[in-house]
């Protein structure tokens, strides 16, 4: 088919929340990239009346070996994913944690909206369609589920930011003195030209 459709398909069925095609113009570059790699190509060009020309696209036998094994990599082996959340997690500061417990509820708010488009029947489509949707739900609960317990903990002052001399006992990979300092809004030390 010709990448409009692929396209508007993608978006009919609800897998859209699983390939970006917001974009016309990503769907096309990723055509390009497939078609420069030798795993699709072009089966015909076609023009219907006043509308533009249309490139309708095929996989080639390279392609679909390529899809074969990367669906058999990626459902089998765990990789190794760098997402937003947990990094911004891994960077918590004093001056955030006064507010963190409703950061955190407004996410859990805005991914139970999520879960909740998410878990809307499609009528007619056998259950092996629409695993994906159930992986991402059960995801959705339980990080929502996780955020819930984790902003009640902070509420009831069971979880806080270490003071300077916890923080220097933990040792390795714990936030510097100076960080520490900055943070707390104090002069921070001059830096020693080691390292």
């Amino acid at each position: 088919m010709h990448p409009y459709r692929m396209q508007t398909l993608i978006k009919q069925r609800g897998k859209d929340h699983v390939a970006n095609v917001a974009q016309r113009n990503s769907v096309y570059q990723t055509i390009d990239a497939l078609a420069s790699a030798g795993l699709i190509r072009v089966r015909e060009t076609s023009r219907a009346e006043r509308r533009p020309e249309r490139t309708v696209y095929e996989a080639t036998e390279e392609g679909r070996r390529a899809l074969a094994t990367w669906l058999r990599t990626v459902l089998s082996t765990p990789a190794r994913e760098f997402p937003d959340f947990p990094a911004a997690l891994s960077l918590l500061d004093p001056t955030i944690v006064p507010e963190l417990a409703d950061l955190l509820d407004r996410r859990a708010i805005a991914l139970a909206t999520r879960l909740a488009e998410t878990q809307k029947p499609v009528p007619g489509l056998p259950r092996l369609f629409l695993l994906e949707e159930e992986y991402m739900a059960a995801v959705l609960r339980a990080e929502i589920k996780w955020l819930r317990s984790t902003s009640a903990e902070l509420r009831a002052g069971k979880i806080a930011f270490p003071t300077l001399e916890e923080l220097l006992r933990i040792g390795p990979g714990a936030p510097s003195e100076e960080v520490f300092e900055r943070f707390a809004k104090k002069k921070p030390r001059p830096r020693s030209g080691r390292r």
